[in-house]
C-alpha cells in the first residue's frame, strides 16, 4: 500500500481538450470534499471537475464522481488508477477544458484514466503501513522494559508524557500486534496500565 505526503499536477491534451489531474493527499472523504472545493475554485471555467479518491487504510472508502461526465467515463477510470497503483489516503481531482471535438466513451475513459497515470509517475511515492495505536503507562524505574520493547519491535511514537509516571502512545504495524501483546501481557505486572485504543497508519518510507 502507497500514499503521497506531497501534491503533484500534470496535464495533457487529447485532440483540443486539456485534462489536468491534481493528486494530493488526504487522510477523510471531508478533506478530500475541501480539495474538490478548493480546484473548483481555482478552475472556474472548466467544463468538468471529475473525480475520485480512496481513504482508511483499515477499512477502504472510496468514492468517484463523474460530474456530467457519461456515466463511468470519467470517476471509475480515475478510482481505478489509484486502485492500480495501490494508493490509499489521497485523491485524483481531474480538471477538463473542453476543446470542442467529442471523445466519445472509451476515449474519455483512456483520458481520465491517463491524466492520474502521469501525475503518479511524477509523484514520489511512499509506503503506507497499517498500524494498531497503543497506550502504555509505566514508572520511570520499568524504563528499560520500555526500552526492550523498541530493540524488539517496530515501534512509532506518537506521544510522549512524562509526570510522575510516564503515558507514552506507540504504533505497531499490524502484523506484528500478536506477538506485541504478548510480550506486554508477560511484562504487564511491572506496567502501570496498558490498552489497545484503535487502529491507524504510519507512512513510513519509500518504497
Amino acid at each position: 500500500m502507497q500514499t503521497i505526503s506531497h501534491t503533484y499536477e500534470a496535464e495533457f491534451r487529447e485532440k483540443g481538450s486539456k485534462f489536468i489531474c491534481i493528486l494530493l493527499p488526504c487522510n477523510t472523504a471531508d478533506e478530500a470534499t475541501s480539495a474538490l472545493d478548493s480546484i473548483r475554485f481555482d478552475h472556474p471555467s472548466a467544463t468538468h471537475h471529475c473525480y475520485a479518491f480512496r481513504v482508511n487504510p483499515n477499512e477502504p472508502e472510496e468514492l468517484s464522481q463523474d460530474d456530467g461526465e457519461p456515466s463511468g467515463t470519467a470517476g471509475i477510470p480515475i478510482l481505478n488508477t489509484l486502485r492500480a497503483a495501490n494508493l490509499m489516503n489521497c485523491t485524483a481531482v481531474v480538471v477538463r477544458y473542453y476543446g470542442g471535438t467529442k471523445l466519445g466513451k472509451s476515449g474519455l475513459i483512456q483520458a481520465y484514466g491517463r491524466a492520474v497515470e502521469l501525475a503518479v509517475e511524477k509523484a514520489s511515492l511512499k509506503q503506507l503501513l497499517p498500524v494498531s495505536r497503543y497506550v502504555i503507562l509505566y514508572p520511570y524505574s520499568q524504563q528499560t522494559v520500555l526500552e526492550k520493547l523498541r530493540h524488539t519491535f517496530n515501534l512509532f511514537e506518537v506521544s510522549a508524557d512524562y509526570t510522575d509516571s510516564v503515558k507514552i502512545v506507540l504504533d505497531c504495524p499490524q502484523q506484528d500486534t500478536v506477538s506485541f501483546e504478548k510480550y506486554l501481557n508477560e511484562v504487564e505486572h511491572l506496567l502501570t496500565h496498558w490498552k489497545k485504543t484503535g487502529v491507524a497508519s504510519q507512512i513510513v518510507a519509500n518504497p
